[in-house]
């Protein structure tokens, strides 16, 4: 199996300078009391895979990306969130690869050797924080560090079996690191199990205003294990409709006998493709357009400068970008704060909605141009839900399907993101 890694340490200067940082640092030295308690030991033998769009001191940054590498300083700083990490005791394993600019789903890079996906060798990895997807099913980390802007953190966790958190947008700085959509750019991260999830979830969100979800309660991060009534909406045409729908069906079957118990904690409210509609919400196209002029914002000049050597695939979105008008921009923008404000609407009846993550599987290795990207069209229809709303949403890997992983999404309102973790808890409990 080839590498996930672009970069290993060749000695341990990373973790060196977190360890004689500790108790000193500007994001331990501002930290409240639970922040201190938090980053001093929590993740201490844990491994820690970068995505390659963070800056780490004294490591190039390469963007997936050999021409933005050579035309690129070396970083001066670190971002905020692997200091964070590493402050927590994590072990820097190494820097990842990812898709090229990360504006891709695939977890395919023309400029490395091709990613196996250790759950299903016969599917893609899925991206664009493939290598630190990667890394953590074959358990050469234990924490994949990445970023999520169109489901660069939900469709790899997907397709290869992992949790997988995506942040509530501006929960957490998108310091110090390559950029893609500043708009939708979140900080999330893939882990084997929920309660690493957790783990890494408070040291990341510690200085994030969270909230509960099914009432009026404002802490969640002081460790209440008390979970209030919480609504879940199930959506009900998009879990049918996914190529999962059957083993969903009979996981709501098991959930909704849960439900009915006295202390249960959740209901199950369907919700109708009448009361969520996304094709008449016009959700994927929109946040296409937005994204796009966001990316030719960041990295237009850098491309018509550099002329870079970027795959077929991803110059053609590129150039497609730079077409977008300024009034398909205002329409865009109209239409999202059309949506936002439908969601809002939709989450005074229910508390949470229970969707798909991916529409099913990951494609085949072999797949062709014309299917990977219906796929991606058919991914951004349902990731495009919390980036137009700015949500958090976490994936459960809860499912086999032709002996690859697939699973569903629970998204929350903003802040929310700890409060979601719990309710995973509560419906994957024995």
């Amino acid at each position: 199996m080839s590498s996930p890694f672009v970069s290993i340490p060749a000695d341990s200067k990373v973790n060196a300078k977190s360890a004689s940082d500790s108790g000193s640092s500007s994001v331990t030295a501002n930290a409240s009391s639970t922040a201190c308690e938090l980053t001093g030991h929590a993740l201490k033998g844990y491994g820690l895979a970068v995505k390659d769009l963070f800056h780490i001191e004294g490591l190039p940054t390469a963007a997936g990306n050999p021409d933005w590498l050579a035309t690129h300083p070396v970083p001066t700083a670190s971002n905020s969130t692997v200091e964070k990490l590493l402050d927590a005791g994590a072990t820097f394993k190494g820097k990842t690869i990812t898709d090229e600019l990360a504006y891709s789903l695939h977890g395919q890079n023309k400029h490395y050797p091709q990613l196996v996906n250790p759950i299903a060798p016969a599917h893609i990895p899925g991206g664009s924080s493939s290598g630190s997807a990667v890394a953590v099913s074959a358990h050469l980390a234990d924490i994949g560090l990445g970023t999520d802007t169109g489901g660069s953190i939900r469709v790899p966790a997907s397709y290869q079996g992992l949790w997988g958190l995506r942040t509530t947008h501006n929960a957490i700085p998108c310091d110090n690191m390559v950029a893609l959509a500043p708009s939708f750019d979140t900080i999330g991260w893939m882990t084997r199990d929920l309660d690493t999830l957790e783990k890494v979830s408070q040291v990341c969100l510690v200085d994030a205003p969270q909230n509960e979800i099914g009432a009026d309660k404002t802490d969640v991060a002081n460790g209440d294990s008390n979970i209030s009534l919480v609504r879940i909406g199930a959506v009900q045409h998009l879990l049918q409709s996914a190529k999962h729908g059957v083993l969903t069906t009979k996981w709501l079957e098991t959930l909704n006998e849960k439900a009915d118990s006295d202390n249960a904690g959740f209901t199950i409210t369907p919700i109708t493709e009448h009361e969520l509609d996304l094709s008449a919400l016009n959700t994927a196209a929109t946040f296409r357009v937005l994204q796009g002029a966001e990316i030719w914002q960041q990295h237009g000049q850098w491309i018509t400068d550099t002329s870079p050597d970027i795959a077929h695939d991803i110059m053609l979105r590129l150039n497609w970008c730079e077409t977008i008008s300024e009034q398909e921009v205002d329409d865009a923008k109209k239409q999202q704060v059309a949506f936002q404000e439908y969601i809002n609407s939709l989450f005074e009846t229910v508390d949470v909605l229970l969707i798909p993550t991916t529409p099913g599987i990951a494609p085949r290795c072999d797949a062709d141009e014309e299917t990977l990207a219906n796929d991606r069209n058919a991914l951004l229809a349902l990731t495009s839900i919390a980036g137009l709303a700015e949500l958090p949403q976490i994936h459960m890997p809860l499912f086999t399907l032709q002996n690859a992983p697939c699973g569903l999404s629970l998204v929350g309102k903003k802040g929310s993101d700890l409060a979601l973790i719990k309710l995973a808890k509560a419906l994957t409990a024995n």
